[in-house]
């Protein structure tokens, strides 16, 4: 009986052996993949977190200087400062080289710092340009866009001759009467003038056929602008309203004898 019970204590002991056994063999593939038991990581304490919050201040630091340092070449250095002016829509009464004068960009004042308002205002402050545009092209130009004015008319101010363009500015004076140029017959001329307002825009509305025939053109109010034709003969055009219809009108009714041609009302045309 004693025997009986020892045998089955040493079975039961082999058999919890073999358990603990398969147990560590069990831990033993986790341990060698990295995991650490309990104790190594109490051992270790917070050493692996320190280290990553020391890398991650040296990041930050890192970028911080880095950005420090592009924002001193931009803003601070020459490396990315105008080195060319270039000019386009130039090449009538304006040239490239006044508008670049006329522009005064500092010579390598960084790109992102230069007053493009400043230049554009600056620009337009020369007579012959009606619009400017200005742009920064990275890294090291600035783009100047023009339009320059177009004459509509002249003026005769009694001591000069001045060309006028669309909006009744005047932009240039001139020695010798424009050919191709009617004059504007007023007592002034300008952009806020209501009756420089109501001529320009009468020679804005004109068929390029009946343009090339005026050699004058004025007005008392600005509903009655007068056109003289170089055959002498008088248009009573009105305002710029019904353009075409009013060119239609006035085509036919050249064709026929007289001095004064009415088509300011354009349905009851007249001719005297």
């Amino acid at each position: 009986m004693t025997t009986t019970k020892g045998s089955t204590r040493a079975a039961k002991q082999r058999a919890d052996r073999r358990r603990a056994a398969r147990a560590r063999q069990d831990r033993e593939p986790l341990q060698r993949r990295g995991r650490r038991s309990s104790v190594a990581r109490q051992r270790t304490g917070t050493r692996p977190s320190r280290r990553k919050a020391l890398r991650r201040r040296w990041v930050a630091l890192l970028t911080v200087l880095a950005a420090a340092g592009i924002g001193y070449v931009v803003f601070f250095t020459s490396l990315l400062g105008v080195k060319s002016v270039e000019v386009s829509g130039a090449g009538g009464s304006v040239t490239a080289d006044g508008v670049r004068a006329a522009a005064a960009v500092p010579d390598r004042v960084p790109l992102v710092r230069l007053d493009t308002d400043g230049v554009r205002e600056r620009v337009l402050a020369m007579p012959g340009v009606a619009t400017a545009d200005v742009s920064r092209s990275w890294p090291n130009t600035i783009e100047i866009a023009v339009t320059e004015r177009t004459p509509v008319a002249y003026f005769n101010s009694g001591d000069a001759l001045h060309l006028v363009d669309g909006g009744g500015v005047v932009f240039k004076v001139v020695k010798d009467k424009p050919a191709a140029l009617p004059e504007i017959k007023l007592p002034k001329v300008g952009p806020e003038d209501p009756l420089t307002r109501a001529v320009t825009g009468v020679l804005a509305s004109l068929p390029q056929q009946l343009r090339t025939q005026v050699v004058a053109v004025g007005a008392a109010t600005p509903g009655s602008v007068e056109l003289t034709l170089a055959s002498g003969k008088t248009v009573r055009w009105g305002d710029a309203s019904q353009g075409d219809r009013k060119a239609k009108v006035i085509a036919a009714l050249l064709t026929r004898e007289g001095k004064i041609y009415d088509v300011s009302a354009p349905e009851l045309p007249t001719v005297s």
